[in-house]
């Protein structure tokens, strides 16, 4: 048996993803010493089989979709995507699934990477099995981070396991695009990959077994992504429950069994059915923790009644998104670095330097559909939920001048939640074209929990479709646009370009 050699470093990495590398990244620039252990790619799951392959295939979608609404390129653009073009543009994103570049950065921050599978072995100690048969045994002196993320959870179906179905990484790196494709599920996996896959020239039915698409948001959200979808000839089924799944050898047609005897037919069927915790072998149980168990941790990102372990990013299960994680890094980062260099007290309060306080009031989120669909802080019901006295005003975005110029015909929606006692924003949620570069002022008013009346002094660029800010003040003011949906429809004066301010 190979005899571990051991070395101890100030802070030990369970994971090289964003929220991996965000740790490292932070650790060093403190002067901590870091190694980081990584089994698979250097870059994690948001570089080659998340974030930049998904968004590589659904760009060309999107602008496509965008080019056909404006006068002059419409007739340009209404022949099919050069498939071929479109997923050879998706490989460069993803380096062609080689680390190389990952890995220099990585290097140069003077951290050391262990590849191979790492597990704890009691308080901050990790073994790692490495390549060859090499064996390390890592001891940290301050902490240990695991930041190994989630995987595709797939339902218990009979037939499933044989039918070798899509989840989230076939759904982003096949190479070829399929006749029919059916996607179980109605969340952001679902409805971008019905995206893309629609636009790349698959026949899609969604089967959905809740009420509608990305519940998670208000619901006129996924009633736009739906009816876009619809329009461009997918089949989204909702209240439809899979049953059972037939492949006959794993090869060829997939059925799709539903509840009540239905079936529908694929070329290949893509679960997006939510994630579950990579902690099912990493040795929690040798530090008094259940494996395959989400994480808890307090607002510094250390797990619940240890002073040692972090975790950071999707494990703990408190907002599981890339950019969520890699914030909640650089917080768990400076964390660390305080306690290890004996800053006391910590900064926990709201808002604090070592306090993840956006995980629980302003999370921002862009679905990458068409139309578009992003949102950040409190829905309306989340709101009333949490004993907020709140008001939610409605716009519809094509009442804004930048709206008609950006896509003739244009469909979308804004919805603003006010906290009545504070006067602040509590949540923004949008949907439409063009919609993911404005969400970022949005998160900016609710994580600064900007007045209502400062909002109005940050004028909005015209025509732009940052005017919505504007008539959403407007609209508030005036009581206009409450809950209904039905928004400022008028045009009248400076809004339809022809007035002052």
């Amino acid at each position: 048996m190979t005899r571990a050699v051991e070395h101890e470093y100030d802070v030990v990495v369970l994971g090289a993803g964003p929220v991996g590398e965000n740790v490292v990244d932070r650790a060093r620039a403190a002067g901590l010493s870091v190694a980081v252990v990584e089994s698979e790619l250097v870059g994690g799951e948001c570089s080659y089989w998340a974030c930049m392959p998904s968004k590589a295939l659904l760009r060309p979608a999107i602008a496509r979709s965008d080019a056909g609404k404006v006068p002059g390129l419409r007739q340009l653009v209404q022949g099919p995507l050069d498939a071929a073009a479109v997923l050879a543009h998706r490989d460069y994103y993803v380096s062609n699934w080689k680390d190389d570049g990952a890995v220099g950065w990585l290097d140069s921050t003077g951290a050391h990477l262990y590849r191979g599978h790492g597990r704890l072995r009691g308080a901050r100690k990790v073994a790692v099995d490495g390549p060859e048969g090499e064996r390390h045994l890592l001891t940290a002196r301050h902490a240990v981070a695991v930041c190994t993320g989630t995987r595709a959870a797939l339902p218990e179906l009979p037939g499933l396991t044989g039918a070798r179905p899509w989840t989230s990484r076939e759904a982003t790196s096949a190479h070829r695009v399929p006749g029919r494709l059916v996607v179980v599920g109605g969340g952001v996996v679902a409805a971008e990959m019905a995206t893309a896959w629609q636009a790349l020239g698959s026949r899609v039915t969604v089967l959905v077994r809740g009420k509608g698409l990305l519940p998670r948001m208000e619901p006129f959200v996924g009633e736009h992504v739906a009816d876009a979808l619809t329009e461009r000839g997918a089949d989204v089924r909702t209240g439809a429950s899979v049953t059972a799944v037939v492949r006959d050898g794993g090869t060829g047609p997939v059925t799709v069994v539903l509840d009540g005897g239905d079936h529908v037919e694929g070329d290949e069927v893509l679960f997006a059915t939510g994630r579950v915790p990579r902690t099912e072998d990493i040795g929690l149980e040798t530090v008094g923790l259940e494996p395959g168990s989400w994480l808890p941790v307090d607002d510094s990102l250390r797990v619940t009644g240890s002073d040692w372990l972090y975790a950071v990013g999707d494990v703990n299960h408190r907002a599981l998104m890339t950019h969520q994680g890699k914030y909640q890094a650089r917080i768990a980062g400076a964390a660390i670095a305080a306690r290890a260099t004996g800053v006391s007290p910590l900064e926990t309060d709201r808002w604090g330097a070592h306090a993840a306080t956006a995980d629980h009031a302003a999370v921002p989120q862009v679905v990458f559909t068409d139309p578009e669909a992003g949102s950040v802080g409190l829905s309306l019901a989340e709101a009333e939920q949490a004993g907020h006295r709140a008001r939610a005003v409605d716009l519809d975005l094509a009442a804004v001048a930048g709206a008609g110029l950006y896509a003739h015909g244009y469909r979308g929606h804004a919805r603003m939640v006010v906290d009545l006692d504070r006067e602040t924003v509590l949540g923004v949620t949008l949907v439409g074209p063009g919609i993911g570069e404005l969400l970022h002022s949005a998160t900016i008013a609710v994580a600064g929990e900007v007045p209502i009346e400062r909002l109005w002094h940050a004028v909005p660029a015209y025509p732009t479709l940052s005017e919505a800010w504007l008539r959403l003040l407007e609209a508030y003011r005036d009581g206009r646009g409450d809950r209904d949906g039905r928004g400022d429809r008028d045009g009248r004066g400076d809004r339809d370009g022809t007035g002052t301010s």
